[in-house]
């Protein structure tokens, strides 16, 4: 019989009568809703080449309150419990100081609110624990399936897009990297070719072990088509990150069909991502893409000049009298033993989340810039200034200060110990998982959190740290009487 709170009806008491199974299906779904809205949001400023970032915070905020709501169910609930307090408590925890770090920041509405066009202030990371607590609450296999499916759709969205921003050179906002370079790069609706690189790469990756695992000639086909196209349009970032995401996933495929003993045929998976990827090498170096005629990794001047300065004015000019923009390890050592001077000097609470550029800031400059202009307007005034260092854990340490960064690393390392205990007594789709969340930790060395990837990366490090129930009883005595 339904349960009932103070005599009231069973449909006002839903949250009551939910099921593992029920909650479980309605937290894929409302999972994929949250990506997908957070994707979508950003359709409007691609589309239109409109300054309207705050629709993809939006977008991020729409999601992470369903989040929300999904996530005070689950601990309603009680699906929280066991080995997942820990993650749980270590995220709380990195959430308090991060609120220490926002009093002692610069500007307390960019610590809560994130800067303009990151959108990754305090507030995003209380989203990114709810994605986190709702992905870890799912407890049967099929919501997993449910997401794996869903992810590949989101790779070919953003996919779709980055194609059209590649042939055509329309609705993007990385036509042009340099004054001189038009390479047309590929950023779909992750706002930057290096966060799209770092959304594929979980896609290509859980698409050739689904591809490997399935059994349904037609889901194989969509797997496979969605590895060759995400891999093609990766290529079109001309960054380290699209290539280290393919390296991964082709190792990570490969080492999941050993694992699990799959067919062997499924090695041949691979040349899904290697064919493409050659295929879109020979378009650029036969001249076909832009004005470009030789193709190479442009992550400085996309990052810096293309991004963070052109895009959304986060940073200052990139100063080339001091350094080599197209020398991909000198614009990532830079960008690290810069950042790692802040960290000594704003160890204990950070700059305060979506920070980082502040206290680099030297001069109000000469076009008129004073101390009630816009942020922006000081901001691109100070040249060899930067907002992001591609190291998500150094950019913690230096935002939120050395104790978020080990709050960081617990949660992280918890999901890495629980995640691996599950896989060993779990089928490929908590493999899949596990290896996602292993990608994301690998990615956080060499990318950093953003809107786009983020919570993606929370969701699939829920999934893998999940506690999938044992079939029903039912089902197990529905297979005795078979048998007998």
């Amino acid at each position: 019989m339904a349960k009932e709170l103070f005599h009231t009806s069973e449909k006002s008491n839903f949250i009551l009568n939910l099921t593992e199974e029920k909650y479980s299906k309605l937290a894929s779904f409302g999972l994929l809703a949250a990506l997908f809205t957070t994707s979508l949001a950003t359709a409007i400023p691609v589309i239109t080449q409109k300054s309207f970032h705050e629709l993809t915070s939006a977008g991020l905020a729409v999601g992470g309150v369903l989040c929300m709501i999904l996530a005070l169910i689950s601990l309603i609930k009680k699906y929280i419990n066991g080995k997942l307090i820990f993650p749980v408590c270590a995220f709380a925890a990195m959430l308090l100081w991060g609120v220490v770090s926002l009093v002692n920041s610069y500007d307390i509405g960019i610590s809560f609110y994130g800067y303009n066009g990151r959108g990754e202030g305090l507030l995003a990371l209380i989203f990114y624990l709810c994605f986190f607590i709702t992905a870890a609450s799912i407890k049967r296999e099929q919501a997993l399936k449910t997401i794996v499916y869903g992810l590949a759709v989101l790779g070919l969205l953003n996919s779709a897009f980055g194609l059209v921003q590649v042939f055509t050179g329309k609705i993007s906002n990385y036509r042009m990297i340099s004054i001189e370079i038009q390479a047309n790069a590929a950023s779909g609706l992750s706002q930057s070719p290096l966060f799209l690189a770092m959304v594929l790469t979980l896609v290509v990756t859980s698409s050739l072990i689904a591809f490997a695992s399935v059994k349904n000639i037609g889901s194989k086909l969509f797997f496979i088509i969605t590895v060759g196209v995400c891999s093609f349009t990766m290529m079109f970032t001309y960054s380290f990150i699209g290539i280290c995401g393919l390296i991964f996933a082709v190792i990570a495929a490969v080492v999941t069909i050993f694992c699990l003993r799959l067919s062997k045929a499924g090695l041949a998976s691979v040349l899904a991502v290697i064919v493409p990827a050659a295929a879109a090498v020979g378009l650029v170096q036969a001249g076909l893409i832009g004005n470009i005629s030789d193709y190479r990794l442009y992550d400085g001047r996309i990052l810096w000049f293309a991004d963070s300065y052109y895009r959304i004015s986060a940073s200052g000019e990139p100063d080339l009298k001091k350094l080599d923009i197209d020398d991909t390890y000198e614009v990532y050592y830079t960008l690290n033993s810069k950042t790692s001077n802040i960290i000594s000097t704003h160890s204990l609470t950070g700059t305060g989340p979506d920070q980082l550029v502040f206290p680099q800031l030297y001069t109000f400059g000469n076009s008129g810039a004073n101390e009630n202009s816009p942020i922006s307007d000081v901001i691109i005034e100070n040249k060899g200034t930067f907002d992001k260092v591609y190291n998500e854990y150094l950019y913690t340490a230096a935002t939120r200060g050395i104790p978020s960064l080990i709050a960081l690393a617990v949660i992280l390392l918890s999901v890495l110990f629980i995640g691996a205990k599950r896989t060993k007594k779990g089928t490929w789709l908590q493999c899949c998982m596990f290896v996602l969340s292993v990608g994301g930790m690998l990615l956080f060395f060499i990318g950093c959190s953003n809107t786009a990837f983020s919570p993606l990366f929370w969701t699939v490090a829920g999934c893998s740290a999940a506690q999938l129930a044992a079939p029903e009883k039912a089902v197990e005595n529905k297979k005795t009487v078979k048998a007998e």
